[in-house]
Protein backbone atom coordinates (compact mmCIF):
# COMPACT_ATOMS: atom_id res chain seq x y z
CA UNK A 1 0.00 0.00 0.00
CA UNK A 2 1.42 3.10 -1.21
CA UNK A 3 2.34 5.30 2.23
CA UNK A 4 2.56 2.42 4.28
CA UNK A 5 5.63 2.19 6.59
CA UNK A 6 6.91 -0.74 7.71
CA UNK A 7 7.94 -1.12 11.36
CA UNK A 8 10.52 -3.28 12.48
CA UNK A 9 10.17 -5.73 15.28
CA UNK A 10 9.90 -4.24 19.29
CA UNK A 11 12.96 -6.51 20.32
CA UNK A 12 15.89 -8.52 18.66
CA UNK A 13 15.72 -11.96 17.75
CA UNK A 14 17.58 -14.73 19.64
CA UNK A 15 19.86 -14.69 16.59
CA UNK A 16 20.30 -10.71 16.22
CA UNK A 17 20.61 -10.41 20.29
CA UNK A 18 23.37 -12.67 20.04
CA UNK A 19 25.11 -11.66 17.34
CA UNK A 20 25.06 -8.30 18.18
CA UNK A 21 26.19 -8.47 21.99
CA UNK A 22 28.60 -11.57 20.91
CA UNK A 23 30.34 -8.66 18.19
CA UNK A 24 30.39 -5.99 21.02
CA UNK A 25 31.74 -8.59 23.78
CA UNK A 26 34.30 -9.30 21.59
CA UNK A 27 35.48 -5.92 20.83
CA UNK A 28 36.04 -5.51 23.76
CA UNK A 29 37.29 -8.41 25.40
CA UNK A 30 40.10 -8.36 22.55
CA UNK A 31 40.82 -4.73 22.72
CA UNK A 32 41.51 -4.99 26.25
CA UNK A 33 43.45 -7.96 25.92
CA UNK A 34 46.03 -6.71 23.22
CA UNK A 35 45.91 -3.27 25.57
CA UNK A 36 47.24 -4.72 28.13
CA UNK A 37 50.13 -7.02 26.59
CA UNK A 38 51.43 -3.78 24.75
CA UNK A 39 51.26 -2.09 27.82
CA UNK A 40 53.40 -4.57 29.60
CA UNK A 41 55.79 -5.55 26.85
CA UNK A 42 56.56 -2.22 25.45
CA UNK A 43 54.98 0.43 27.26
CA UNK A 44 52.10 1.21 24.74
CA UNK A 45 48.32 1.18 24.65
CA UNK A 46 46.58 -0.09 21.65
CA UNK A 47 45.43 3.74 20.74
CA UNK A 48 49.16 4.39 20.77
CA UNK A 49 50.10 1.53 18.70
CA UNK A 50 47.27 2.55 16.42
CA UNK A 51 48.33 5.70 16.12
CA UNK A 52 51.28 4.87 15.40
CA UNK A 53 50.89 2.21 12.67
CA UNK A 54 48.79 4.91 10.66
CA UNK A 55 51.43 7.56 10.40
CA UNK A 56 54.02 5.03 9.70
CA UNK A 57 51.51 3.73 6.68
CA UNK A 58 51.15 7.30 5.63
CA UNK A 59 53.22 8.96 2.46
CA UNK A 60 56.26 10.58 4.14
CA UNK A 61 55.03 9.13 7.38
CA UNK A 62 53.05 12.30 8.19
CA UNK A 63 49.67 12.57 8.19
CA UNK A 64 46.91 15.58 8.78
CA UNK A 65 45.71 15.28 12.24
CA UNK A 66 42.22 15.52 11.17
CA UNK A 67 42.74 12.37 8.41
CA UNK A 68 44.74 10.62 11.58
CA UNK A 69 41.73 11.07 13.42
CA UNK A 70 39.65 9.70 11.22
CA UNK A 71 41.59 6.98 10.41
CA UNK A 72 41.86 5.64 14.06
CA UNK A 73 38.55 6.56 14.96
CA UNK A 74 39.22 9.21 17.79
CA UNK A 75 37.03 12.54 18.31
CA UNK A 76 39.57 15.50 17.38
CA UNK A 77 39.70 16.01 21.10
CA UNK A 78 40.97 12.59 22.05
CA UNK A 79 43.12 12.51 18.59
CA UNK A 80 44.94 15.66 20.50
CA UNK A 81 45.59 14.27 23.63
CA UNK A 82 46.91 10.83 22.91
CA UNK A 83 49.33 12.76 20.33
CA UNK A 84 50.56 14.93 22.98
CA UNK A 85 50.82 12.51 24.92
CA UNK A 86 52.65 10.31 21.76
CA UNK A 87 54.62 13.86 21.72
CA UNK A 88 55.92 13.94 25.27
CA UNK A 89 57.63 10.51 24.93
CA UNK A 90 59.08 11.67 21.18
CA UNK A 91 57.05 9.15 18.98
CA UNK A 92 55.02 11.93 17.05
CA UNK A 93 55.94 15.44 16.24
CA UNK A 94 53.74 18.04 15.12
CA UNK A 95 54.79 19.80 12.23
CA UNK A 96 52.46 23.09 10.41
CA UNK A 97 51.81 22.57 6.89
CA UNK A 98 53.94 24.80 4.55
CA UNK A 99 50.89 25.66 2.37
CA UNK A 100 48.05 25.66 4.24
CA UNK A 101 48.67 27.57 7.74
CA UNK A 102 45.37 25.89 9.23
CA UNK A 103 47.04 21.93 8.68
CA UNK A 104 48.95 20.48 11.34
CA UNK A 105 50.48 17.03 10.12
CA UNK A 106 51.60 14.65 12.81
CA UNK A 107 54.84 12.56 11.77
CA UNK A 108 56.48 9.85 12.78
CA UNK A 109 59.52 10.59 14.53
CA UNK A 110 62.99 8.50 14.41
CA UNK A 111 61.95 7.13 18.22
CA UNK A 112 58.41 6.51 17.02
CA UNK A 113 59.22 4.62 14.10
CA UNK A 114 61.71 2.18 16.71
CA UNK A 115 59.07 1.72 19.00
CA UNK A 116 56.55 0.89 16.68
CA UNK A 117 59.19 -1.66 15.23
CA UNK A 118 59.22 -3.42 18.90
CA UNK A 119 55.46 -3.77 19.66
CA UNK A 120 54.75 -4.85 15.72
CA UNK A 121 56.27 -8.62 16.79
CA UNK A 122 54.03 -8.07 20.12
CA UNK A 123 51.12 -7.08 18.54
CA UNK A 124 50.74 -9.60 15.89
CA UNK A 125 51.21 -12.36 18.55
CA UNK A 126 48.46 -11.24 20.17
CA UNK A 127 46.16 -10.77 16.99
CA UNK A 128 47.40 -14.73 16.45
CA UNK A 129 46.87 -15.82 19.74
CA UNK A 130 43.52 -14.02 20.68
CA UNK A 131 42.30 -13.73 17.19
CA UNK A 132 43.59 -15.78 14.04
CA UNK A 133 44.84 -18.93 15.67
CA UNK A 134 41.39 -19.90 17.06
CA UNK A 135 39.92 -19.33 13.82
CA UNK A 136 40.13 -21.79 10.72
CA UNK A 137 41.30 -20.08 7.15
CA UNK A 138 37.20 -20.65 6.06
CA UNK A 139 36.14 -18.99 9.23
CA UNK A 140 38.89 -16.13 8.70
CA UNK A 141 37.42 -15.64 5.37
CA UNK A 142 33.90 -15.76 6.99
CA UNK A 143 34.60 -12.99 9.20
CA UNK A 144 36.81 -10.62 7.16
CA UNK A 145 33.57 -11.01 4.38
CA UNK A 146 30.93 -10.32 6.92
CA UNK A 147 33.16 -7.63 8.74
CA UNK A 148 33.57 -5.82 4.94
CA UNK A 149 29.58 -6.36 5.03
CA UNK A 150 29.06 -4.01 7.29
CA UNK A 151 31.37 -1.51 7.13
CA UNK A 152 30.12 -0.78 3.64
CA UNK A 153 28.11 2.17 2.64
CA UNK A 154 24.78 1.42 1.64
Amino acid sequence: MAGTRTTAPAQLSALELATWTGLLRAHSTLTRRLDRELEAECGLSLAQYDVLVTIAHAPNRHLRMTELADAVVLSRSGLTRLVDRLESLDLVARQSCPTDARVTHATLTKEGLTALRNATPVHLRGVRQHVTGRLSAAEQRSVADAMARLLRDD
